[in-house]
């Protein structure tokens, strides 16, 4: 397959590449968000007023944070003539199913190498998605398994001759990392058109860590002062923030590989707020508090996922109760999927699934 153009334009060019244009000739992406994601002001629980970047409209075909990501990952793996996306996550991974429709999208296979978390309808529901969009699934149990059997796959694929291009979980590469530096630096204009104020603080949740460390570059290369809070929903090879200050300075440094004008930053461990209180018994483990957090943005139109946002959006409200938020505006940056993929799904295949995820998908596991 030959590689797409270095960017879709008949899409508006990210915010990144608006504030650094040669970046768009050097760094290839295609788009899959074609445009700026609004931001909205809302009450929760009565008196709670915050804004909300509504990333779960980011993309047609996926909403949510992945797609971001995925321009830049996707457009590389087309750049090397690759045919088959190979990546993991645990059995419901948002990031695995994005990766199987936009790939798709542009004629790319996708396998899947999954790991155990505990078994929800949203876990059920992403099996069958999964199997409907064609992924390829391994079925990895352990983190020690997906490697073995993720290497198996990988193995096989070249075999075939389709050149498998392996995307890290959550798609937390440089490349996509890129994805988050441009939503900050996209942040900032909206700020400048007076969208809203700067935030003082942004909450994200965080399980690979790619959209805070590239959230912060894109922070600081807008010149906000703005400090994203990450509320940490994952306990499998978690991030810390001493790797995220390190991922910082990785996408940094391929920016200014790319374009040497990029300023030169320095992050350390110290700018990075890891809150840990909301994960409760572990990565994809509902709580009490993140039901309620779900529950309670209902009512304001909002739609969460007990793994990631509600989570964060449990944090933030705890935070609110004890007092414990600054007067100045706060900012929850929305990076659920609202979009209906199962609407437009092609049929269930359920033999496209390992034996024992079809009993988990089939609600018999």
């Amino acid at each position: 397959m030959s590689a797409l153009p270095v960017e879709n334009r008949a899409a508006a060019a990210p915010a990144l590449f608006r504030r650094f244009p040669s970046l768009a000739g050097r760094i290839p992406r295609h788009s899959f968000v074609p445009a700026s994601t609004p931001v909205e002001r809302v009450t929760l629980a009565g008196s709670l007023a915050l804004y909300v970047k509504r990333d779960d409209r980011s993309c047609p075909l996926y909403g949510g944070n992945k797609p971001r990501k995925l321009e830049f990952v996707i457009a590389e793996a087309l750049a090397r003539r690759a045919r088959r996306l190979v990546t993991s996550g645990g059995l419901g991974t948002n990031h695995g199913l994005a990766t199987t429709i936009l790939g798709r999208s542009v004629g790319l296979a996708t396998t899947l190498v999954l790991v155990d978390q505990p078994v929800t309808e949203h876990v059920r529901r992403s099996l069958r998605l999964f199997a409907c969009y064609g992924a390829e699934v391994v079925d990895g149990r352990s983190v020690r398994g997906a490697v073995w059997r993720g290497s198996r796959a990988l193995a096989r694929a070249a075999l075939r001759g389709e050149r498998p291009f392996l995307v890290r979980t959550g798609g937390s590469s440089t490349r996509g990392t890129l994805g988050f530096v441009s939503a900050g630096l996209e942040l900032a204009e909206q700020v400048a058109a007076g969208d809203l104020p700067e935030p003082a603080l942004v909450f994200l949740p965080v399980g690979s860590g790619g959209s805070i460390a590239g959230l912060a570059v894109g922070l600081r290369l807008a010149g906000l002062a703005t400090r994203p809070v990450g509320v940490l929903v994952n306990d499998i090879l978690a991030p810390s923030p001493r790797s995220l200050a390190r991922a910082a300075r990785a996408v940094l440094r391929r920016l200014r590989q790319a374009d040497p004008s990029v300023p030169a930053l320095d992050f350390a461990a110290s700018d990075f707020e890891l809150a840990t209180g909301a994960l409760g018994p572990g990565y994809g483990v509902p709580t009490p508090a993140a039901l309620e957090a779900q529950r309670i943005a209902a009512q304001a139109g909002l739609v969460l996922d007990t793994t990631y946002t509600a989570k964060c959006l449990a944090e933030l409200l705890a935070r609110a109760r004890a007092d414990a938020l600054p007067r100045a505006p706060v900012l929850f940056w929305l990076t659920f999927n609202s979009i209906d993929v199962a609407a437009g799904a092609p049929p269930f295949r359920p033999e496209a699934l390992p034996v024992r995820l079809r009993a988990i998908a089939e609600g018999a596991g």
